[in-house]
């Protein structure tokens, strides 16, 4: 699935001074994130283990997850020599953990395992997106838009593999809609914050203790202020396509509309709190 790898990335281009200590402390969090994607790979190979077509794309998807932690690892220690990738990841593991040995998924059916992959590789991709254009350090804009890219692939995927499950057991349109807005509000939940703990709190002290709430207002304080309204069109529209709506209909528009505005109004108050 992958057309590119961490040789085909212009590091000599790197250019400390343009480094921005916000963006820095997103891509270390960032970096574990995706470069725990082998747990993922355990829990999908299990849930969708009658096929194994399928489970092959997975595998193949989780190696571009992992590459995508590892250059992000790979520029976050460029721009702080003293950042180990390795044992943050290591760190963040022993904190959070995904339930790998579930043999069904835990969305209750195969359909709304499928669009929660959907919105969380729509989330991504807009996120990395932001993340280039935020950054003005040439080699992190050029790494985060070969991940959007790819985020745009792996959503591909599963909403095709998606559709298939759909023609099985059909949703109606209210349950996949809450399916979308129950893996919105898992965005600030342990992971993110278990990973900012891992990536930039436990390297200056070791021995702090984890406090989720002061983590992901870190987090998501700096993550919110990235997106502008662009970002946001585009990642409602697949969004609300995934949940088998018009991406251009009056209800698009809508959930348009209110998405910027909370995202607006999140950024303000956690950058307050921040």
């Amino acid at each position: 699935m992958a057309g590119w790898n961490l040789n085909d990335i212009a590091w000599d281009r790197f250019k400390a001074q343009a480094v921005d200590p916000a963006l820095l402390a997103l891509v270390k969090a960032s970096a574990l994130v995706e470069g725990n994607a082998d747990d993922y790979r355990r829990y999908l190979s299990n849930v969708f283990a009658d096929d194994q077509e399928f489970c092959a794309a997975v595998d193949s998807w989780a190696e571009d997850e992992c590459r995508h932690g590892a250059a992000l690892g790979a520029w976050a220690k460029l721009a702080d020599p003293n950042f180990d990738p390795d044992l943050a990841l290591t760190r963040f593991r022993d904190l959070y953990r995904i339930p790998v040995d579930a043999v069904v998924s835990v969305r209750g059916s195969i359909a709304a395992e499928l669009l929660a992959r959907c919105a969380v590789e729509t989330g991504t991709s807009s996120f990395y997106a932001a993340m280039a254009e935020a950054s003005t350090e040439p080699v992190l804009a050029e790494i985060c838009r070969r991940i959007a890219g790819d985020e745009l692939r792996h959503y591909k995927l599963f909403y095709d593999r998606m559709q298939k499950a759909l023609a099985c057991e059909p949703a109606g349109r209210l349950r996949q809609v809450s399916t979308i807005l129950g893996r919105v509000r898992e965005i600030e939940d342990d992971e993110l914050a278990c990973a900012w703990h891992a990536a930039n709190v436990m390297p200056a002290d070791p021995a702090q203790p984890y406090d989720r709430e002061t983590c992901r207002t870190a987090y998501m304080g700096r993550t919110y202020g990235l997106y502008r309204p662009h970002h946001i069109r585009r990642g409602v529209a697949m969004v609300v396509k995934a949940a088998g709506l018009n991406p251009q209909g009056l209800i698009a528009k809508l959930i348009e509309t209110v998405t910027r505005i909370f995202i607006i109004r999140r950024a303000r108050r956690l950058s307050a709190v921040g």
